[in-house]
């Protein structure tokens, strides 16, 4: 077979390792993949939001099946384009991919079916939502409609802050058109779980829980990034609490897409937040999380091409999906400055015996050499019978990847240890 898979990061990177297990495979393109995982996939520079040209490639070179990984090309319909040409593909189409492209009609479907969720309002006009922040409880969070390469979220412990994001989100348009609706909702407080799911619109089937890390600093301190690193399980993700998401937020929000003619079909992350009163949905996206992917997958037993196309052909119920009982740490080596300004093109190494557990986000070759090219450069991943076990592993991984001016958290892992005590 002949996979392609669109998107260039350590996600992608982490699926193609993964898709690699499944000996039918013959050859994995990725478009535009990055240089670091050349040994993996054939990385052919086609952008991952360019339709046409992903379509193209995937005529011109008999691709049998395709993986739509990133968010932009969900949202603008690169599956409904593929499938239109024949060829089967994981990830929903357009009209189930709005479930993250918009965070107004997700609010709305999760208010219109009973998921649980925080209280919200819905601004377009600015001069509105400016008077709105005035009485609202403080902090609150500020969401821009659209989507804003994981940055449209802003949490206003002050009023001024919140002002501050309204006029910089809808005047300012620092996300251009993406903010041209916003949500402005209650500040949850708990502690936060990543739950990816499978599901091909007849029945959900979760993943190992997972926990991110968003601040940029040790001590969840500065600035939010895309994630600086990971672990599997979350601790604080219970059977029980897991028995009750299903039963009030997965299956609802399966439900509630095919009631809307939005039949979802790929994988569903589920972002939540463990309030006292019970699991509530921070967010939905609809794809595989980045990192979340690189501590999940390796944990995944069950051949994960043979999963992704069963959820294709609506088999998923009959088809096993296991997990091992272990644990997975992730910790993302990125170019000091992330995710202000950094530097770029600095030699960069990873010895032989950890390449297997480095999924590489962001590299390109300079006069031969592999360079660094963005600023999450690196996920050092390791897996283990427990996590104190998983995260020194990841640690030890860190400790064979060089380039100049790399920086990691020193703390990945350390919330969800204390959970353990």
């Amino acid at each position: 077979m002949k996979i392609l898979v669109v998107g260039g990061g350590g996600r992608e990177h982490a699926i193609i390792k993964k898709i690699k297990e499944n000996p039918s495979v013959d050859a994995i393109y990725a478009l535009p993949g990055n240089a670091g995982m050349a040994e993996d996939a054939d990385c052919v520079n086609i952008s991952a939001s360019d339709l046409d040209g992903i379509v193209s490639f995937a005529k011109g070179h008999g691709v049998d099946y395709a993986v739509v990984a990133p968010d932009n090309p969900l949202v603008d319909g690169c599956v409904d384009r593929l499938e239109a040409e024949g060829i089967p593909c994981f990830g929903p189409r357009a009209n189930a991919a709005i479930i993250e492209g918009s965070k107004v009609f997700s609010k709305n479907l999760m208010k219109k079916y009973g998921i649980p969720t925080a209280a919200y309002e819905v601004f377009t006009d600015a001069r509105k939502a400016l008077e709105y922040v005035k009485t609202c409880p403080i902090p609150t969070v500020v969401k821009a409609d659209g989507l804003a390469l994981g940055k449209g979220v802003i949490i206003a412990e002050t009023r001024k802050d919140a002002e501050d994001a309204i006029v910089s989100i809808m005047e300012d348009k620092k996300f251009g058109a993406s903010g041209n609706s916003i949500v402005i909702e209650e500040f949850l407080e708990g502690p936060e779980v990543s739950v990816l799911s499978f599901t091909d619109g007849k029945v959900v089937v979760p993943m190992v829980s997972s926990m991110d890390h968003k601040r940029a600093l040790d001590g969840d301190k500065g600035l939010n990034t895309g994630g600086m690193g990971t672990i599997a399980p979350n601790p604080y993700y219970t059977e029980e609490i897991a028995e009750r998401c299903m039963k009030e937020i997965f299956i609802p929000t399966m439900d509630a897409m095919n009631k809307e003619n939005r039949t979802f079909k790929g994988c569903l992350y589920f972002g939540l937040m463990l309030c006292k009163d019970g699991p509530k949905v921070i967010e939905y996206n609809c794809r595989f999380g980045d990192p979340e992917t690189q501590v999940v997958l390796p944990l995944l037993k069950s051949d994960l091409l043979t999963v992704m196309q069963a959820v294709t052909d609506e088999r998923l119920a009959e088809t096993p999906v296991e997990f091992s009982d272990g644990a997975a740490c992730c910790v993302v080596v990125a170019s000091e400055g992330y995710p202000g300004s950094y530097e770029k093109g600095k030699p960069l190494v990873i010895e032989d015996e950890v390449k297997d557990k480095v999924f590489v986000a962001g590299a390109a070759f300079r006069n031969g050499i592999l360079v660094t090219n963005g600023g999450r450069v690196l996920g050092c991943t390791a897996t283990a019978e427990d996590l104190p076990s998983a995260i020194e592993a990841a640690y030890k991984v860190v400790e064979k990847v060089h380039f100049e001016n790399a920086y990691c958290r020193k703390d990945i892992g350390a919330k969800a240890l204390k959970a353990l005590r």
